[in-house]
């Protein structure tokens, strides 16, 4: 059987992690299983080394996955976000995708842990555009062939988008699958901040990278949120002079 290595990325996951990685341990007991911490100030890594190998790491998605890399054994390299359920058939319909040698990753069906229709149409739009235009983003479980994985120089160093860069790219070296075993992500910052006004937010970010803005602009426009004019600190008044 082929080795498959888990790396997981977190940044203070202390509410999730020990759900996640014990998830992880029991479904997928023959994985390596790797925990890349970012800089966590709450209980995080604590709680991941009760089940995983815990490793550190400059802060970054693409920093920490490209290091969890570097320390696995695995011929297939596998990224899953802590606060995602990943369906136990996914593992063997990877190992079965991969058999092909042309095959050079791919991800797993999107859903979400709460049902409205607009968590249901962006599952559904976000799926159509994996199979369609081979973007695949993180919160689809990423999985990718190590050989391929070392000879792209891993995730692009990007503050933002690595995930799409970088099945732009596989997708350039060869066939990129979407499974039908599913990734049900968390809805909890879409919710808070609006689904359907994070749905245009999240498109506007994509068009803001492919015009080629710096991704550490398109970065801090995220963590703004999706207001349409981001707050600005105020304005200290003058001090009158005599």
């Amino acid at each position: 059987m082929t080795q498959v290595s888990i790396i997981v990325p977190v940044l203070n996951e202390e509410a999730a992690i020990h759900s996640a990685v014990s998830r992880l341990c029991r479904d997928f007991p023959d994985c390596e299983l790797i925990v890349v911490d970012g800089g966590s100030t709450d209980a995080t890594v604590e709680l991941a080394a009760l089940h995983a190998t815990v490793i550190t790491s400059a802060r970054g998605r693409a920093k920490q996955m490209n290091e969890g890399a570097r320390h696995a054994s695995g011929d297939i390299l596998w990224f899953v976000h802590a606060d995602t359920d990943i369906d136990p058939d996914a593992l063997g319909q990877i190992r079965a995708a991969l058999a092909d040698p042309a095959v050079v990753g791919g991800g797993l069906t999107l859903r979400f842990d709460r049902r409205t229709p607009g968590l249901n149409y962006l599952a559904w739009s976000s799926n159509a555009r994996a199979r369609r235009l081979h973007h695949i983003f993180g919160d689809q479980a990423m999985f990718i062939r190590r050989t391929v994985f070392d000879e792209l120089g891993g995730f692009p160093d990007l503050a933002i988008m690595e995930d799409l860069e970088m099945s732009r790219r596989l997708h350039r070296r060869g066939p990129l699958c979407l499974l039908p075993a599913t990734s049900t992500a968390s809805a909890r910052r879409l919710v808070t901040h609006g689904t359907w006004r994070m749905i245009v937010f999240m498109q506007y970010l994509k068009l803001l990278y492919f015009a080629g803005v710096d991704p550490e602009a398109i970065r801090a426009r995220y963590a703004a949120g999706p207001r349409l004019f981001p707050k600005r600190s105020p304005a200290v008044p003058r001090t009158s002079r005599p």
